[in-house]
């Protein structure tokens, strides 16, 4: 296995991994606002690791590129989709989950 092979292995392992982290935050956190925060920051960086693993595969091809403007536009895009959301809830009147609802249930 060559240098290029491991980092490619370790790329996409990495990519799995913290997409993995998303899906739980997304299933376990209790409101929107933290499981908004769970799969914007875990997808995020998961997103950019897979994509990265993929340039690194297809070499210096137009493949490459296509994958680093994809990267780029997920970096932009998946923030920016998480604060829209939490902030149509906040306007909503959603309110953000604390330890006192808990006790009061």
């Amino acid at each position: 296995m060559t240098p290029r092979e491991i980092l490619i292995a370790l790329l996409a392992a990495g990519g799995v991994f913290f997409a993995f982290v998303a899906a739980v935050g997304i299933l376990r956190l209790p409101d929107l606002y933290t499981r908004s925060h769970s799969a914007s920051k875990s997808d995020t960086l998961a997103a950019g690791l897979a994509l990265g693993a993929v340039a690194l595969t297809f070499g210096s091809d137009l493949s490459t590129v296509k994958a680093v403007l994809l990267l780029l536009f997920m970096f932009i895009t998946n923030p920016t989709a998480a604060h829209a959301i939490a902030r149509a809830a906040a306007e909503e009147g959603i309110e953000p989950w604390t330890r006192d609802e808990e006790v009061d249930e």
